[in-house]
């Protein structure tokens, strides 16, 4: 079963289909349809420089970032794994369209709590994702303190 996800899908979207899907099998499924849903990764962009380091899988991270003092960050990514590539969109419906101070001040770990993603996934994914926050919020650091 696959699940036809809105171009519009947000957190509270996730939090909601989470609550109403039975099992973890369904959940993750359902996580693999997100990334399905992502747009596609320049080529141009898989590269050691956009390459998330600590990942187990290739997982590719880009950031446009606009002009000012607290510039509205904008992240695309990919991953050559299938689950990978649905936790990436997760990340980036969390993160992706945010100033840099909003993004400082997200806790990441609450949310997958909140998913029981926390208990769910297996180490090495685990240390993945948070090695995709450590990356994103190191942008986040590095635009506030310029």
């Amino acid at each position: 079963m696959h699940y036809i996800l809105p171009m519009s899908t947000t957190l509270d979207t996730i939090f909601d289909d989470f609550a109403f899907l039975d099992d973890w099998e369904e959940r993750y499924r359902y996580i693999i349809d997100l990334g399905n849903g992502l747009s596609g990764y320049p080529e141009d962009k898989r590269d050691e420089a956009h390459r998330v380091r600590g990942c187990v899988s290739q997982v590719w991270l880009s950031t446009k970032r606009e002009e000012g003092e607290d510039p509205v960050l904008t992240f695309k990514g990919d991953s050559d794994a299938h689950i990978v590539r649905g936790l990436v969109a997760i990340m980036l419906l969390l993160y992706s369209g945010k100033r840099a101070s909003e993004i400082l001040n997200i806790d990441a770990e609450a949310v997958l709590r909140r998913l029981g993603l926390d208990e769910h996934l297996t180490p090495q994914r685990a240390n993945g994702l948070r090695s995709m926050v450590q990356r994103i919020r190191e942008e986040a650091k590095a635009v506030t303190a310029a």
